[in-house]
């Protein structure tokens, strides 16, 4: 994306986050999706897997590295005039399809000798990519409170299937607001909108104040081929729901498609909404 500085232009990424306040989630599974979907419409996207401790982006598409991200900060560490982010980035490719990875630590230890502002400044040096796409852990951690900062856009992934995980869900989103991030930039997004579950998605919009932005269906047989394949949905399972639902995504992030409009969202109601609001203390 480019935009005017003066009478010149400047390119910038939009960096796109992945988040979310628990574990286990799926959120591996959106970043990759959204990276390769990105790709396929023709961006140049780069997937920076920070976390630093637990990243799975390489494992998921059966990919090997020994360039990481601890590796690019010690190197601009050391030789900041010379230091080629391009240098620490591995391609996955396939088909047609190619984006950018960004390793995490090989190494639990050097996750404790991140800086949080050597790895922004890195982030910053993404700024040739059309995407960036942060698939960050899920702690309100300093490293990850600097990439919400930087994020474009903030993608709060959640799948509402009992009570705790509803108010682990909404505690997130509560304390995203108090940092004041901009409404605007978080998008509420779903995983495994349609599995069985005791709360109506309707229930979990009134009490979150906020519709959610996407839905991703469940699909576990064709998430399990992805990552025994090694390879984005679009390949390993082209006509499943859940790939056509991140295609969706996809165009929304890229204006493909109109946003839908909102639904108006009612403050009051009865049945199992007071119920969920009293487990609230509401």
């Amino acid at each position: 994306m480019a935009v005017a500085v003066g009478n010149s232009i400047q390119k910038t990424s939009v960096i796109i986050s992945v988040f979310s306040t628990s574990p286990g989630i799926g959120k591996t599974v959106v970043a990759i999706n959204l990276a390769a979907g990105l790709a396929k419409e023709g961006y140049k996207v780069c997937l920076a897997d920070l976390d630093l401790q637990f990243g799975d982006v390489l494992n998921y598409l059966k990919l090997t590295s020994t360039h990481t991200i601890a590796g690019a900060q010690r190197a601009l560490l050391d030789n900041p005039e010379t230091f080629r982010i391009r240098d620490f980035l591995i391609d996955y490719n396939l088909g047609d399809l190619s984006f950018s990875i960004m390793p995490a630590p090989l190494y639990i230890y050097d996750a404790y000798q991140t800086d949080v502002q050597i790895l922004s400044d890195i982030i910053r040096r993404m700024d040739y990519f059309d995407f960036v796409i942060l698939d960050l852990n899920s702690m309100f951690s300093a490293l990850n409170l600097a990439m919400l900062d930087m994020s474009t856009i903030i993608n709060y992934i959640g799948v509402i299937d009992f009570l705790p995980a509803l108010k682990n869900y909404k505690i997130g989103y509560d304390t995203l607001l108090r940092f004041e991030y901009e409404e605007s930039k978080i998008r509420l997004i779903e995983n495994r909108a349609d599995s069985q579950k005791l709360i109506e998605g309707k229930d979990v919009e009134r009490l979150l104040g906020e519709p959610f932005y996407h839905k991703l269906p469940n699909d576990y047989p064709a998430v399990n081929k992805s990552i025994n394949a090694g390879q984005p949905l679009m390949f390993a399972a082209p006509d499943s729901r859940l790939t056509k639902s991140f295609y969706d995504l996809v165009g929304r992030f890229t204006n493909r498609q109109k946003n839908i409009a909102a639904p108006e969202i009612q403050t009051n109601g009865g049945g199992f909404f007071k119920k969920i609001a009293s487990f609230f203390g509401f």
